[in-house]
Order: C-alpha cells, then structure tokens, then sequence
C-alpha cells in the first residue's frame, strides 16, 4: 500500500512540510492487516458511542467519489439490508450502548423502506438521541422528507456539491439532479423540517473557477441553510486518474484561495465549527469522529474505531452478506495503534473540531500530549497555527487552514486504502474464475 509521495505545485513551505508529514504518516497508519479472522471485542462500557452506518447503493455513480459504492441492484441491496440489521444486533450482543446513528453512503435513501426499518430496529436497541442521514437532492420530495421527520432524522445531509449548471453537467449530476436552481429550490423547501439541513459542496473541481464557487457560497447564504460542509476534492489516487480522463486534472496550488474565498464569505453569517464545516447557532455536527471518541463500523466497507484500533470490514458485499448471515462479525482486516498514535489521532480530531482539552485527553491515555507529541506542538507554535489558553490548545485562524490541509490529506489517504480493498476484491474474484 505504500504511495509515492507526490508534492503539488504552489503551496507554501509550511504547506509543503505539512503534506509531506501527513502522507508518511497516513500510509503507515492506514496499513491494515488483512485477516479472515478478526472480530471486534466487547465493548468496555465506556460509556454510549457512535454507530455508523453503510448503505453501498446509489442510482447512479459520480465520477469524484471514492466511497465504496455500487451500482443499485434491488434484489441485492434488500439481500444487503437484512444482514445490515442482522449485524446492528451484533453489537448489541457483544455490550455496545449507541447514542447516535451516521447512516453515510453510498446513498442511505435508496431504498426508504429498508433504511426505515433499521434505523427502526437501532431505535428500539439503543438510547438513540442523534440520527443523521444523508441523502441527495432527487431523494427530497414531500413524501421522503415527512417519513424522514416522523422517523426522527435530527440532521439531513443534502451532497449537492455545486450549483454550477457547467458543472453539474461535467459532473454528470445535472441529468440526475437538475439545474443548480431546482436543486436550490428543493433545499428551501426541506429548510426547517429537521433540526439541523447540511448541505455537502465540495472546492476545487476541474474547471471550476473562484467566480463558480463565489456563486455557490452566496446560494448558500441566500438559503439560509442550518450548515454548510464545504470539502476540498478529496478524491483517491485511482479515482483522479478516472476525472483526469474524463474531464480534466484539478490544478494544485489553489487550495488556500478556494479555502479563504469559502471562509471568507460564510462568516458573516456561520461560524466555523470544524476546520470545513459552518454552522448557525447549535447544528449537529458534521464530522462524528470530533465529538465521539470512538464509533463502530456497519455494513460493507465500513470502518470502525473501537479500544484503540481501527477495522474495515469487508469491501465485497455478497461476502459482507455471506458472512453475517453465517453469524460473522465482517472485519476483513484491523490496526491496533501503539500509545502515540492513539494520542496523535485524538490530537489530530479533536483539533479538527477547532480546540483540544490536554487534561481531558491525559485523563484518556494516561500520557501526557505534550511529551508524546512535542514535535507536532512545537511546530504549529511556530508557524502561529496553535494558541494555548489554560488547558486548551486551539486552533488560530492560520491553523484552521492547516488543519483543512492535514485532513483533506488523511481523508485522501482513507479513499487510497479503499481503492486497496476494492482492488483486493477484483484481483482475487479474478483470481477464482
């Protein structure tokens, strides 16, 4: 799995120090241990978790996107599903206490009947008080969004990704979804349904200018929606060799443009409640992994972060169904993270979601921040990324970027190791025929 190391053109040294860091780092951290073995341990009752959720299916499959996803065959995503609750029972078994659902795809409203009757069944096992569930813009009619709420979805997240009809249409969105208008007309009307309507955008498309993305921010701001998650193209390795041949190579070096025009226009009106996502008042939070600590993953390809190690269960979904339907736990492979990484990734999360508790991360480890990781603190001190006040480190406006740097970074690294999994999958189905 190790990749070389490709530095884009146009950051500044600080960036490039960052990058090159982050890379080595994540190929190290991100190299699992493949085993048809594994399970994942009883839970330590510490306490409720986060329970995220994989649904694998969409219509129709965007170029840009390295989850693991397919193609939506009915007859096997129903097949999916009854294993999918299957496996929700199995942590239950094994101890674990839930107090959120992420259901995350894939798209998770693909089939409503299905996603309904395990968010149900999640329902009736844990003391569920969060559900967010994304979703895309032709899934938002009248009917979809009253079963949602009556099923208690407190945050629906919309992946629009642009309003650029251009772009929509190089995207192949636009067929799919419709002009940036009827996607923008659809948001105002399931604005004020849910507690908190996030809306997924994404910077630094191929072909996409600051006057396209000055366009989609002041849309956004218009609408007035809860929350605004604006990623930067996080696109794996495999996946941006399939855009550059489809529709052209992102330039590099525009990262700090896009973020500061992104930044820039929201604040007036949203604050920063992670280093790219923009909330108004008390939305829920985007990124699960800044408020829980630990979180288990369900469903085919999905990864998990329990006890101080990280799994991903199978990426082959007749395997994933095979497996559980035997009464399997369908962990294909597992990380077990010495002290320091443990505390790096808490270190690195935490500060994500803007500020970092040194006490509260000691009483967790039982090691102290500061002489584990003296060299990453002592280095953002002087590039003026960390402020400290008392027991808290946190992030100053330069760290932010930086840290919308670092994550974009592990978030590319997790889509490489995806595209190791699903290469894994091709080369041994090929392997038996």
């Amino acid at each position: 799995m190790e990749r070389k190391v490709f530095m884009p053109p146009g950051h500044s040294l600080v960036e490039k120090l960052i990058i090159y860091a982050a890379r080595r780092i994540n190929a190290r951290c991100l190299n699992f241990a493949p085993s048809s073995s594994l399970s994942v341990p009883r839970s330590a009752d510490n306490g409720p978790m986060m329970l995220y959720m994989h649904v694998p299916f969409c219509e129709e499959l965007c170029p840009y996107c390295s989850f693991n996803r397919v193609k939506l065959e009915e007859g096997l995503a129903r097949a999916y599903f009854r294993a999918l609750r299957k496996e929700i029972l199995m942590y239950r078994d094994l101890g674990y206490k839930f107090g959120a659902v992420y259901v995350g795809g894939g798209t998770p409203t693909v089939l409503m009947d299905e996603l309904c009757s395990s968010l149900r069944l999640i329902k009736e096992t844990y003391d569920i008080e969060e559900i967010s569930v994304e979703t895309n813009p032709n899934h938002l009619t009248k009917e979809n969004l009253r079963i949602l709420k009556d099923l208690g979805i407190n945050r629906l997240s919309v992946g629009v990704q642009t309003f650029d009809d251009g772009l929509l249409k190089s995207l192949n969105r636009f067929h799919k979804y419709g002009s940036g208008a009827e996607i923008a007309e659809r948001l105002r009307m399931t604005q004020g349904i849910f507690h908190t309507l996030n809306v997924d955008m994404i910077s630094n498309f191929p072909g996409q200018t600051i006057g396209m993305l000055e366009k989609d921010v002041s849309t956004i701001v218009e609408l007035g929606v809860d929350q605004v998650t604006y990623y930067p193209l996080m696109a794996s390795s495999t996946t941006q060799e399939t855009m550059k041949k489809e529709f052209g190579r992102a330039e590099g070096g525009r990262d700090r443009d896009y973020y500061l025009t992104v930044v820039k226009s929201l604040a007036p009106h949203y604050k920063a409640t992670t280093a790219w996502c923009f909330s108004k008042d008390e939305s829920m939070i985007d990124e699960y992994a800044v408020h829980y600590d630990e979180y288990a993953g369900l469903g085919s390809g999905a990864i998990g972060h329990l006890g101080g190690s990280a799994y991903a269960n199978t990426f082959d979904i007749e395997e994933y169904i095979g497996k559980v339907n035997k009464g399997m736990m369908p962990v294909a492979a597992k990380k077990d993270y010495p002290l320091k990484d443990r505390v790096r990734y808490d270190f690195l999360m935490k500060l994500f979601g803007l500020s970092l508790n040194v006490t509260a991360l000691k009483a967790k480890h039982g090691a102290d921040a500061y002489r584990c990781l003296w060299p990453e603190i002592l280095f953002f001190r002087l590039v003026k990324g960390l402020k400290k006040k008392g027991d808290i480190l946190a992030l100053t406006e330069r760290g932010q970027y930086y840290w919308f740097i670092m994550m974009r970074e592990f978030f590319v690294s997790v889509n490489n190791f995806r595209d190791y999994c699903r290469d894994k999958i091709y080369a041994e189905g090929a392997q038996k025929k």
